[in-house]
């Protein structure tokens, strides 16, 4: 993955909402969070710096949610109900972009994805670190 674009375009799924990202360290950053929100979303995310993100059309197609403490800002289409990308609690100088989001990627790109310890969030307590990793191999 590491030949991968600094920057791409991406669409929710219904098209309704349209961006062009520029990734912090192409797809090497993609990683899941065992958080409650993240892990019912279930979507790997890279990341980007928080003036990388263009919304080219759609903007006022995009609904936030926070929870919790707040920080953290979880973009979806209102129409389809896709989350294309969140402003991070962890480094809210980032966001998290869905790669399922970005043309010509599939989360089953990566044969892993770290997955980051949101339940003992980073936040909290002074250190992150790593729940796991989840694995894909094709049958």
């Amino acid at each position: 993955m590491s030949e991968t674009p600094q920057t791409m375009n991406g669409t929710c799924h219904c098209g309704a909402v349209r961006f062009r990202v520029r990734l912090s360290d192409g797809l090497n950053t993609a990683r899941r969070c065992s958080c409650s929100f993240c892990r019912m979303r279930g979507a790997v995310a890279a990341s980007a710096p928080l003036d990388g993100i263009e919304i080219l059309t759609g903007e006022d197609a995009l609904t936030l949610y926070t929870f919790n403490t707040q920080t953290a800002k979880h973009w979806f289409c209102r129409h389809c109900g896709i989350y294309t990308h969140h402003q991070r609690r962890s480094n809210p100088e980032q966001y998290g972009v869905n790669v399922a989001c970005l043309d010509g990627v599939s989360p089953f790109d990566f044969p892993e994805v770290v997955v980051n310890d949101g339940v003992a969030h980073p936040t909290d307590t002074g250190q992150s670190r790593v729940a796991g990793v989840l694995r894909f191999g094709p049958a």
